[in-house]
């Protein structure tokens, strides 16, 4: 594997990570004003940009597999799979916010405006 091949990896990992991680923001975002159509679509971009992410990173690992050693294991490439291993946490913690969210929803504990109704009152 080359520089150029490296480089083509990080990048794909950094925007594809970024993106996902993005996306699970806004997701959340949107679960807490009580729109779960919309974090729901947008958690599905972000599974899809993570599925982007992981198909360069598995790539790398198949090369390593078959004998094709990277000798330039770099802090690009540990800047790279820090980026999605981030996305992959913050793509975990927004499904478990969200579900939160929707069972806040559904037992009546956040107003219209999306947040939580005092439960004392």
């Amino acid at each position: 594997m080359n520089e150029k091949d490296v480089e083509a990896i990080v990048s794909n990992l950094v925007v594809h990570g970024g993106d996902a991680k993005s996306l699970a923001i806004e997701a959340i975002k949107a679960a807490r004003q009580g729109d779960f159509e919309h974090a729901d679509s947008l958690m599905q971009q972000s599974t899809d940009a993570l599925n982007s992410a992981h198909e360069f990173q598995m790539r790398q690992i198949q090369q390593e597999v078959v004998g094709e050693k990277n000798e330039m294991v770099s802090l690009l490439m540990v800047h790279g799979q820090d980026h999605l291993m981030n996305a992959i946490t913050v793509h975990d913690l927004a499904d478990q916010t969200i579900a939160l969210c929707k069972q806040l929803a559904a037992g009546g504990f956040l107003n219209s405006s999306g947040s939580a109704n005092s439960v004392l009152a």
